[in-house]
C-alpha cells in the first residue's frame, strides 16, 4: 500500500484492504461498460452511473451492453461459487484496475453496487488516468442506514430527497428512514397535517421505488406514542392525549420537544397508532417498521396517572409497545424502536419479543459503551445510532458529530451490534441546512463501514479526525486544497450565540408578558431556581438569569465574530475553484446567520447589564466589519433590519431543498428577534 498521506485522491469509505501498484491506467475515449445480467439491475443503472461520471468528468460517451458478445472495458459481474470465502460477506466487492481493464465482482447487488461507488470516487478525481489497484473490501455492519428529520419544521421536495438518496448511494449507506410525525397525509387526518407541505402516498411509493433502485432500503417510521405534539392539538384528536386541557396553548418550538404523549389508557389511542401503521406500511417494499416510541415524558403523569400508580410506567410503556410490536409481526413485519425508555427501565428489555429491533441512540460526543453494552447483555438486537449535530444551529457542530460517531460505531461493533443509523434531527424549526449535514454523513458513512479505519496508522485521535476532513473536502466538495471542512469546522465552533439560545429567549415570554414556566423549567439556569413551587419568576429574572448565565460566552463574542469572518475570507476563494454555488450559498447564508445571531446575544447581554465597558470598546472597534453592536439605540435598529434582510436571503435557499412546511415559523422567530431589538433601543 503506497503512502496515504501522499496520495492525492482518496476513497469514502477507505477500503478494507487496497493495493496500489505501480503505473496507471488510461481510459479508452470510447468504449462500454458491460453489466452481468445476474446482478439483478433490471435498468442497469450500476453501469449509466459510471457511464455519466466518465461523461461528465472527460466528457467520453460510453455504451452499455450485457452478455458474453459486448466486452467492455469496465466489467461488472457476479463471482462464481469458487470466490474466496471473504467475498461471500454480504456487500463484498472486488476491483481490480489494470492495463488489461477494470473489474468488479461480488456475489450480490449490494457488493458490485459498492465497488461502482468506490470507481465512481476514483474517476470522478482522477478522470481519464487512474491508478492501477485492487481493492478487497466488505463492511463492518450489514445496516447502514441514515434518519433525516422530515416532520419538525422541514419537509424536503422529492427531488432533493432524490438528490440526498443518490449522495447515501455514493457512500454505501444502504437504509433511508424519514422520521413523520404529523407531516404525512394520511386519510382522515386533515386537520394534523393542513398546512404542513405533507408527503403523499405518490410521494413516497416513488421514493421507496427509486431508492430501491439504488440499493437503499427506504424504511418507514412514524410516531405512534410519543410526539404527538401536532395531533394532540387537533379539534378532533385532542381527548387522546395525557393533559388535553393543555391543547390550546400558544405554539411553541421547546414544548413540541416535551409533551404530548398518548393516553394509552383510553382504548382509543391503540386504534389510532394501529391506523398509522396499518395506512403506512402499505406504500413500502420492506418488512420492517420503526414505531418511534421515544421521549413519552407525560406517560402516567396526566389522564395515565392512575393506572401507572396502579402497575408501574415501565409496565404501562411495555405493555403499549409490545402491542403494536405484536400487532406488526402478525402482519409479518419486523418492528424497531427507539431505546432510550427501555434502557431507562431496563426490565421492559426482558418483555421485548425476538424480532424487535432496538435503535439505541446516544448523541453524547464523549458517550461510553455503558448503553450498548446493556442492550447486548439482555440479548436484545440493537442498531446504534449517532448523530450528525446539526440541531438548533446554522452550522454543523463537526467535532461533536465525528467525536460521537467514531465513538458509537466502534462500541456498536465491539457489542456485535446489527447495525448503525446515523440520525439528522431538525429540533426547534430545523433552521439547520440539510446540506450542511453531508460531512456528519459520510463520517457515519466511513464508520459504519470501519469503525477502526485509520489510514494514516496513527492513534492520535484529531490526527484521524483532521486526515478524514481532508478527504472529505477532496472527494465530496472537489476541493484540491482539501481545506474546506476544516474551515467549515472552525466557523461552526465561532456559534457563541446560538438559534436554541434565541428561541429559548424568545419563548421565554408565554405571549402575555408573563414567564413561561414550561420553557423555564427546559433552561438549566432556571431549573434550580423553579424547584421550590412557591419561587415564582417574572419574565424579566428569567432572562436575567439566562444572559447573565452565558456572561463568558457573551464576552468572546467580539472575538469569536472576528474568527468567523476571517473563516469567510478564506473558504470564499475554495468556493469559487469548486464551483458549487448551491452548497457556496448554503455556506454563506450559514455563516452570515450565525454573525448576526451572536450579534444579537450581545446586543440582548447588554440589555439585561451583562456587558462592561470593555465589551462596548471592543464592540467599537469591530464596528466597521459588523461583529457586533454596540448598545446605541441606532445600531439595535439597524441590526433588527439586517436580521430582517437577512431571513429573506435564508427562505430563498430553504426552497432549494424543501417544501415551505413550517418556514413561516422561523421567519416569525427573526421577526420576534428584531421587534425586541427595536424595543430595546428605545
Amino acid at each position: 500500500m503506497t503512502s496515504e498521506n501522499t496520495r492525492e485522491w482518496a476513497i469514502i469509505p477507505e477500503p478494507s484492504s487496497i493495493t496500489v501498484g505501480e503505473g496507471t491506467v488510461l481510459l479508452p475515449y470510447a468504449d462500454r461498460v458491460n453489466e452481468s445480467i445476474a446482478i439483478g439491475d433490471g435498468d442497469y443503472l450500476l453501469a449509466r452511473q459510471l457511464v455519466a461520471d466518465i461523461h461528465s468528468v472527460t466528457g467520453f460517451d460510453w455504451d452499455v451492453a450485457t452478455g458474453d458478445m459486448w466486452p467492455g472495458f469496465i466489467s461488472l459481474h457476479i463471482a462464481d461459487s469458487g470466490a474466496a470465502e471473504e467475498d461471500g460477506i454480504p456487500g463484498a466487492y472486488t476491483l481490480t484496475v489494470d492495463t488489461n481493464g477494470i473489474a468488479i465482482t461480488a456475489r450480490d447487488f449490494e457488493g458490485v453496487r459498492n465497488g461502482v461507488q468506490t470507481l465512481r470516487q476514483l474517476i470522478r478525481q482522477n478522470g481519464v488516468v487512474l491508478p492501477v489497484l485492487q481493492v478487497e473490501d466488505a463492511p463492518a455492519y450489514q445496516i447502514r442506514g441514515y434518519y433525516l428529520d422530515a416532520t419538525r419544521g422541514r419537509v424536503p421536495t422529492l427531488a432533493w430527497l432524490k438528490q440526498w438518496a443518490d449522495k447515501l448511494c455514493l457512500y454505501k449507506y444502504n437504509q433511508l428512514q424519514l422520521y413523520i410525525e404529523h407531516t404525512f397525509a394520511f386519510d382522515g387526518m386533515s386537520e394534523t397535517w393542513r398546512g404542513s407541505s405533507p408527503l403523499t402516498p405518490a410521494d413516497i411509493v416513488e421514493f421507496d421505488q427509486y431508492c430501491a433502485s439504488l440499493g437503499i432500503e427506504l424504511v418507514p417510521s412514524v410516531s405512534t406514542f410519543g410526539h404527538q405534539y401536532v395531533a394532540m392539538r387537533t379539534q378532533e384528536l385532542r381527548e387522546l392525549g395525557e393533559f388535553p386541557e393543555d391543547a390550546d396553548r400558544p405554539f411553541s418550538f421547546i414544548e413540541r420537544m416535551r409533551h404530548h404523549t398518548l393516553n394509552v389508557v383510553d382504548d382509543r389511542a391503540f386504534a389510532f397508532s394501529t391506523q398509522l401503521v396499518d395506512s403506512y406500511l402499505q406504500l413500502f417494499r420492506t418488512k420492517r417498521f420503526n414505531i418511534c416510541a421515544d421521549e413519552t415524558f407525560d406517560l402516567g403523569k396526566g389522564k395515565s396517572k392512575q393506572e401507572a400508580q396502579r402497575v408501574g410506567v415501565a409496565t404501562l410503556y411495555a405493555t403499549y409497545v409490545g402491542k403494536l410490536c405484536e400487532h406488526l409481526s402478525q402482519q409479518g413485519h419486523e418492528p424497531m424502536f427507539w431505546g432510550d425508555i427501555a434502557i431507562e427501565m431496563p426490565e421492559i428489555l426482558e418483555t421485548l419479543p425476538n424480532n424487535v429491533t432496538l435503535l439505541n441512540w446516544q448523541y453524547e460526543p464523549k458517550a461510553t459503551d455503558e448503553k450498548i453494552q446493556l442492550v447486548a447483555k439482555a440479548g436484545a438486537k440493537q442498531i446504534v445510532c449517532p448523530a450528525v449535530w446539526g440541531w438548533n444551529a446554522l452550522l454543523p457542530r463537526i467535532d461533536d458529530a465525528w467525536n460521537n460517531i467514531a465513538r458509537i460505531a466502534r462500541y456498536g461493533r465491539d457489542c456485535g451490534a446489527e447495525g448503525m443509523l446515523v440520525t439528522d434531527w431538525g429540533d426547534f424549526g430545523h433552521v439547520n441546512d440539510p446540506r450542511m449535514a453531508v460531512p456528519g454523513m459520510i463520517f457515519g458513512a466511513q464508520y459504519a463501514w470501519n469503525p477502526t479505519e485509520n489510514i494514516a496508522g496513527d492513534t492520535d485521535e484529531n490526527s484521524a479526525e483532521n486526515d478524514l476532513l481532508a478527504r472529505i473536502s477532496r472527494v465530496e466538495y472537489d476541493d484540491c486544497s482539501a481545506r474546506f471542512v476544516t474551515l467549515l469546522r472552525s466557523a461552526s465552533a465561532q456559534a457563541a450565540f446560538t438559534w436554541r439560545e434565541l428561541v429559548e429567549y424568545l419563548e421565554l415570554d408565554d405571549g402575555t408578558g408573563n414567564c413561561n414556566t414550561e420553557v423555564a423549567q427546559t433552561i438549566p439556569c432556571l431549573t434550580d431556581r423553579l424547584a421550590n413551587p412557591g419561587n415564582a419568576l417574572t419574565l424579566r429574572e428569567a432572562r436575567d438569569r439566562m444572559m447573565r448565565n452565558m456572561e463568558t460566552t457573551i464576552e468572546r463574542i467580539p472575538q469569536v465574530n472576528r474568527k468567523l469572518q476571517q473563516c469567510m475570507v478564506e473558504i470564499a476563494p475554495i468556493m469559487a475553484h469548486i464551483g458549487k454555488p448551491s452548497i457556496a450559498a448554503a455556506v454563506r447564508i450559514a455563516m452570515e446567520g450565525q454573525l448576526l445571531l451572536n450579534r444579537v446575544g450581545f446586543a440582548l447581554a447588554g440589555a439585561h447589564d451583562v456587558r462592561d465597558a470593555h465589551d462596548v470598546r471592543d464592540a467599537h472597534d469591530v464596528r466597521d466589519a459588523h461583529d457586533v453592536d454596540d448598545q446605541q439605540p441606532s445600531d439595535c435598529c439597524a441590526l433588527a433590519r439586517d436580521l430582517e434582510c437577512w431571513c429573506e436571503a435564508y427562505a430563498k435557499e430553504w426552497a432549494v431543498t424543501s417544501q415551505p412546511s413550517e418556514l413561516h415559523r422561523i421567519q416569525e422567530t427573526v421577526w420576534k428577534a428584531a421587534d425586541e431589538l427595536r424595543r430595546i433601543s428605545k
